[in-house]
């Protein structure tokens, strides 16, 4: 087999430098015609996008086509879709076709002629984003500053390592709905019928379908509410549940929980080590700190850092990170161990960096910042769970439930997030309304913080994907704790989680 047609520029193919092979596509073309069976031990491996010759785009696209519908597709077939197409008239006409099927080679060697075409792509790719990035920096006219430029080159390195293209535009509907029935069969298929990733927190996964990917889920509260506490102990369950196994084409791929980047701007790492322990060996913090354990308490403490050395959570305490730095870092660990969530503590902390004017203010800085998660989240097809602190203006009320607007440089988080959560704990607030001792209005006190005891919600004030609402959680407040809360009916008291 040695026939090669002119690309669609009119170059000889001898003469075109441009990384490429018409045999290969003319050789795995010709095999999949001859059994369509081959289609699925490559469609893993290539797209039509992948192709150099524009014909040769248009002959697998149409044969993808007609496979995935169940359909016979060979010469015959195809004729009638061609049968007036200049393109293929210029290089033979239909009879292109029933030489691509009686010049195939072998099916064994599909998968390889696949995998080079699929490089030789990726080369194109290289030399136009090489290109670009040369263009670019070039260009005395650009206002995009090094650091930007950078930023912007590596998002599309990543992008064409991940996914094999650096610009997606636009993609068929029923590509998007297929994305949709694989999401909603994974939910069917998993217990509690969750489309998105357990937190851990029962009521919480009930009520969001778990943490959906490119989401950007705001988490907000007044100080000493426990949102770092909460945040850590989703990112606990969600590392300690990680599992991963092999699909169809050998690549591991995340089954269960995930790997966990958590961007600490407020703690150290050695802070929130120290309540990821206490959470989970029962001791409080303040005893690890002062050392003041017991025997017991070491070897609880000793067990629980064993476990927690062991799950894929990494920590960044880095302070006054850029937008622009932290994604950097998060498509880096994505790269190097892979990336499932990001928890970022906290979203005002974050900066707009070097392109962000100071004239431009602080509203426009918070808007550039959930911007940018958001779009870290749609690129790197996780979650983003992002902490924010809320204005002063709840002290304020008598009720001291949280609102949307409540949210400090409110406007582009809640119109960016697609959740947004509030941590609110009453007891905190009714604990500081303390009457005198000895009188009615202190037993009435006293019920009250009985009845509030150990109890926290977390209010939905936004949800795309579904109702808003209120869920109900346990606190422990010596250890930071959230949980789920037993219920009344006791359905879930005895279910594993």
């Amino acid at each position: 087999m040695a026939f090669i047609a002119e690309n669609d520029t009119g170059v000889s193919p001898e003469l075109d430098s441009t990384p490429h092979s018409a045999e290969a596509e003319q050789a795995l073309l010709g095999a999949i015609l001859f059994d369509n069976e081959i289609y699925h031990r490559v469609s893993g491996i290539i797209q039509a996008k992948h192709f150099y010759n524009p014909i040769h785009i248009r002959i697998f696209d149409s044969i993808a086509k007609l496979i995935e519908r169940n359909l016979l597709a060979d010469a015959i077939v195809l004729k009638n879709r061609f049968s007036q197409d200049e393109t293929l008239v210029d290089i033979g006409g239909v009879e292109y076709l029933a030489l691509l099927l009686e010049t195939a080679p072998s099916g064994a060697a599909a998968p390889e002629y696949a995998k080079l075409i699929f490089d030789l792509a990726m080369r194109r790719e290289l030399i136009r984003l090489g290109n670009d990035i040369a263009s670019k920096a070039t260009d005395p006219d650009s206002d995009t500053d090094a650091k930007q430029q950078i930023n912007e080159a590596e998002s599309h390195l990543y992008n064409l390592a991940e996914v094999g293209g650096t610009q997606t535009g636009f993609e068929t509907f029923n590509s998007a709905l297929l994305k949709s029935i694989e999401m909603t069969t994974a939910a069917f298929a998993r217990d509690g019928g969750l489309s998105g990733m357990r937190s851990g927190l029962m009521d919480m996964d009930n009520q969001l379908g778990g943490l959906h990917r490119s989401d950007l889920i705001i988490l907000a509260g007044r100080p000493s509410m426990g949102k770092t506490s909460l945040a850590t102990n989703i990112a606990f369950n969600i590392a300690k549940a990680y599992k991963q196994e092999k699909d169809d084409m050998g690549v591991m791929k995340t089954v269960e929980g995930g790997v966990v980047g958590f961007f600490s701007l407020e703690m150290s790492s050695e802070q929130l080590a120290t309540r990821l322990l206490a959470e989970q060996s029962g001791v409080p913090s303040n005893k690890i700190r002062r050392g003041d354990i017991s025997n017991a308490d070491y070897e609880h403490i000793r067990d629980s850092a064993d476990e927690i050395n062991q799950i894929p959570l990494y920590i960044d305490d880095t302070g006054g990170l850029s937008i622009g730095a932290l994604s950097a870092r998060a498509r880096r660990l994505k790269r190097m161990v892979g990336l499932d969530l990001i928890v970022v503590d906290y979203l005002q902390l974050l900066t707009g960096g070097n392109a962000m004017k100071s004239s431009d203010g602080r509203v426009q800085e918070v808007s550039m910042i959930t911007q940018g998660l958001k779009a870290i989240a749609k690129e790197l097809d996780i979650p983003v769970l992002a902490l924010a602190q809320l204005s002063r203006q709840v002290e304020q009320r008598d009720d001291k439930r949280p609102q949307l607007s409540d949210l400090r440089e409110s406007g582009s988080i809640e119109q960016d997030a697609d959740v947004v959560m509030f941590v609110f704990r009453e007891e905190y607030y009714v604990a500081r309304q303390e009457p005198s001792e000895g009188t009615q209005d202190h037993l009435e006190w006293q019920a009250r913080m009985e009845e509030l005891h150990a109890k926290a919600e977390v209010i939905i004030g936004k949800q795309r994907h579904g109702p808003i609402g209120t869920i109900k959680l346990s606190f422990q407040a010596e250890l930071t704790k959230f949980g789920n809360l037993a219920h009344e009916d006791d359905r879930y008291a005895n279910t594993p989680y």
